[in-house]
């Protein structure tokens, strides 16, 4: 049985995403990883409070609720990317790292602008989303085409041996994913 890893790249509606859509003039400006088709855990670098946007850190983000809950419209595209076994508990480690270690890490906002004007700067404890999402991919052992604090939402959406598998609204495919549950927003 194949074995995926799914990237959603999104735009979530806040503020400092508008902003970042009007300056990149990229459709999504947000990328988060999951280990599951139902999206039932979704993880990044993000804000920590929905209505904050600092602090931020690493994150599980569930949709329905914080600031995936604020927005009855997030755009997005869903990829899979296949992996090995051994890949997958591997990713499974990183996430729990991430998570057990949540508190010596931080939102890279001065990298932010690093990785905007192309200047490769790696930092031990702080990350943007796309550098934590690339960061996670290489030490799983999925092969970056450049460093990965160079990466950005958009890139992901060309990635090599990432599959498409929707492109839509991210309540929409979660509720029908889960359906069992019942979609706040009509």
């Amino acid at each position: 049985m194949k074995e995926y890893i799914y990237l959603i790249v999104a735009q979530t509606g806040t503020t400092p995403a508008k902003f970042f859509k009007f300056f990149t003039k990229k459709p999504y400006n947000h990328v988060s990883l999951s280990g599951d088709i139902n999206l039932s855990e979704m993880y990044s670098f993000c804000r920590t409070y929905c209505y904050l946007p600092l602090p931020a850190t690493f994150n599980k983000e569930v949709v329905g609720e914080g600031t995936l809950g604020k927005f009855c419209n997030i755009p997005c595209e869903i990829y899979s990317i296949p992996v090995t076994h051994e890949q997958k508990e591997t990713y499974y480690r990183i996430i729990q790292h991430f998570s057990d270690n949540r508190k010596i890490y931080s939102y890279n906002l001065l990298g932010l602008l690093a990785v905007y004007f192309n200047i490769e700067w790696k930092r031990k404890t702080s990350f943007v989303c796309s550098q934590f999402v690339a960061y996670t991919m290489e030490q799983t052992g999925i092969k970056l085409e450049k460093p990965f604090c160079l990466y950005k939402p958009d890139d992901f959406r060309n990635f090599p041996g990432a599959q498409l598998i929707y492109s839509g609204e991210l309540n929409s495919f979660y509720y029908n994913t889960n359906s069992s549950l019942n979609m706040p927003c009509s």
